[in-house]
Formats: structure tokens, C-alpha cells, sequence
């Protein structure tokens, strides 16, 4: 006999659609179990302005499936120059939903970072007075640096003295991945919170590298000890608000995955809902599934809850992953390395049963 969960329909809070074809082949499997998402900005060239978010906006809803109600949340990507006017009347004008700080190289697309820090004031000062969110990829780029030690790191040199400098600002710490940055944002009290992803729940460093390199499950920041992929789940799973997802599903083709200097990303976002499931299950936590993936979010960026709902069901475990085609190539879906049970089964209107 199966199990039913219905759930107010989720929120992905850092999510990478990419551009194209990549775009046009990957954003239906986001829209057909999320109503929102946050979209990251670090594109070739980037997304640096208003008019940038625009017209990528209106890409992405070009490229939507028919009667789609999926909407994209746009982001600026945070540079040196970036012009705190501009992002006043994008906020303004609800373009935009945060701003990204990529430190520069720290990942995928983002040569065009911020090296200098202290050049930020101005903007970040604008965006406090405004209440826009800044979304900050939390690792150190420093070559001395272990990658292991980078997002820890961050925290005390780079992100602890911003946030006094700028008390005001509201901060997403995405993609935490570190007890010390579970612990950091807990410390936080207000104006800060922190995403937590669907792959770093379920892997850590042996995932990657027991056995022989596994390329599909290298990720930035890296997957760390299993003593800090425990310290996520206890987060993701505690009920606390601080705490929402971000699946920062991160599409490369497997041509890019698998060569001599691979693509760092995990693209989760097919099977994440059914992945966080039993996750949640696991941990004796199932019916604070709803708030990790559908409710704090909202509640941190200012937004209504969302009306619709999502129904997933549990069955006869099947195994998970498999390829997505792609127009640029073949593109490997996250694996667990467990069968899944949970599928999503279907919407239905808030309140009603599937």
C-alpha cells in the first residue's frame, strides 16, 4: 500500500538554468515541481545589470514550458563596479529578488568576482537601506588555503567582518556544506540564513574519491568529512527557519564533466524532491520536509507562501539518475547511490487531496 505527502509546492533558492540550449533542455524538470526559483547569474558574460536581468529573464520565460506557472527570481552578479542606482531601480521595479557575491575563481564562471572586498561598501550599504538580500558563495580563493578549509575560512576573514560592517545587510550563506558554517549561522540571530543543498546531504569526500574519482559527484564547494554532511542534515531537518533549500543544481554536459579538468556541479534537480524525502524520512523528520523546501525560504526573502500543492508518493524503491539529452550533449543526472522510494506523484489545489 502506498504512502501519500502533500506539501505547499516548493521554492528552489539557488538554482543554475545556464543559457541556450542547456537552458531550453534543462529548466522543465526545475518548473515541473517548483513554482519559484532563484536564478544565479554567473552566465558568459555575466548578469551584472538591470537590463542583463531582463532580457535573461525573458529568455528563460521564452523557454518555458506551455501553461508553465513555474516563475524565475533574478539575481545581479556582484562585481567591483557594480552601481548601487542600478540595483536600487531593479529592486525597485521587482526585477530583481538578491545579488550574488561570487569571490573571484571561487567557482564555475567567476573569473568576473570581487577580489577587493572593501570596494563593496557603497552597494552593500545601498542594499541594507533597501533590505535586498546578498547571496554569497562562501569560500576563500586564497591558493594557501586547503579547498577543505576554504568556506570556514570565509567565514572569519571575509564574512563575519562584512556583516559588522554593514549590520543591516541580509545574508544568504549558500550552499553551507561545514559544521562551522551551520554553527556561524545559528550564532547569526538575525538578517542572516543559509541554503543547504540536495547533494551535500547525501555525500561527503569518500562519495568522490573512495574507490576511484567519481567526476558526477564533484561539486563547489567540495563535499566535506562525514561529521559535517551529518551537521547539514541535523540543520536541514531541525525545523529551524534559518535554514531552507537551495539545490544549486548545477547542469554540465558529461563531455565537460569527464574531461582532464572536469566541471564542478551536481544536477539535482529531477529527482531532488524525492531525494529530500527520504532524507527527511530517515531522520525521523518527514513532516518538516514541508518547511525545509516550501516555506522558510519565503519567509526570509518577504514572500507569499506559495497556494499550490505537491503530492509525493511512496512505492517499491527504483533506482535513480540516468542521462538527460541535452542540445549541446548528453547530461548525467545526480545519483544517490541509493534506490528511491518517494516519486512525486502529482499537484493539487492547497487543501484538497491528489
Amino acid at each position: 500500500m502506498s504512502e501519500h505527502l502533500t506539501i505547499t509546492r516548493p521554492d528552489d533558492w539557488h538554482l543554475h538554468l545556464r543559457d541556450g540550449a542547456m537552458l531550453v533542455a534543462v529548466l522543465p524538470e526545475s518548473a515541473r515541481h517548483f513554482a519559484r526559483a532563484l536564478i544565479m547569474p554567473n552566465l558568459v558574460p555575466p548578469v551584472t545589470t538591470g537590463h542583463d536581468a531582463r532580457t535573461y529573464r525573458a529568455r528563460i520565460l521564452a523557454a518555458l514550458p506551455r501553461g508553465s506557472g513555474f516563475t524565475p527570481l533574478m539575481t545581479l552578479y556582484l562585481t567591483e563596479q557594480t552601481c548601487p542606482d542600478d540595483v536600487s531601480a531593479a529592486a525597485a521595479e521587482g526585477l530583481i529578488t538578491a545579488v550574488k557575491l561570487y569571490p573571484a575563481g571561487a567557482t564555475t564562471n567567476s573569473a568576473s568576482g570581487v577580489r577587493d572586498f572593501d570596494r563593496l561598501r557603497p552597494v552593500l550599504e545601498r542594499m541594507a537601506e533597501i533590505g535586498l538580500p546578498l547571496c554569497v558563495h562562501g569560500e576563500v580563493t586564497d591558493p594557501e588555503v586547503d579547498i577543505f578549509d576554504r568556506e570556514a575560512m570565509f567565514i572569519e576573514r571575509v564574512l563575519d567582518p562584512l556583516r559588522r560592517a554593514v549590520p543591516g545587510l541580509r545574508v544568504v550563506l549558500e550552499h553551507v556544506t561545514t559544521a562551522e558554517g551551520i554553527a556561524y549561522v545559528r550564532a547569526g540571530e538575525r538578517n542572516i540564513a543559509a541554503t543547504l543543498t540536495t547533494h551535500h546531504l547525501v555525500i561527503n569526500r569518500n562519495h568522490i574519491l573512495a574507490g576511484g574519482i567519481r567526476p558526477h559527484y564533484y561539486c563547489l564547494p567540495v563535499a566535506k568529512r562525514e561529521t559535517h554532511r551529518r551537521a547539514l542534515r541535523e540543520a536541514a531537518t531541525s525545523g529551524d527557519p534559518r535554514f531552507f533549500l537551495g539545490t544549486d543544481s548545477a547542469p554540465h554536459t558529461d563531455a565537460a564533466k569527464l574531461s582532464a579538468c572536469g566541471c564542478a556541479g551536481c544536477f539535482t534537480a529531477p529527482n531532488t524532491l524525492a531525494i529530500l524525502a527520504h532524507v527527511f524520512e530517515e531522520e525521523g523528520a518527514l513532516s518538516r520536509l514541508e518547511g525545509f523546501a516550501a516555506q522558510h525560504g519565503a519567509a526570509f526573502y518577504g514572500l507569499p507562501q506559495n497556494r499550490e500543492t505537491i503530492t509525493l508518493e511512496k512505492g517499491e524503491p527504483t533506482p535513480s539518475g540516468g542521462t538527460l539529452e541535452t542540445g549541446e550533449g548528453p547530461l548525467t543526472i545526480f545519483d544517490p547511490g541509493f534506490p528511491l522510494a518517494w516519486r512525486v506523484a502529482g499537484p493539487s489545489a492547497k487543501g484538497c487531496p491528489p
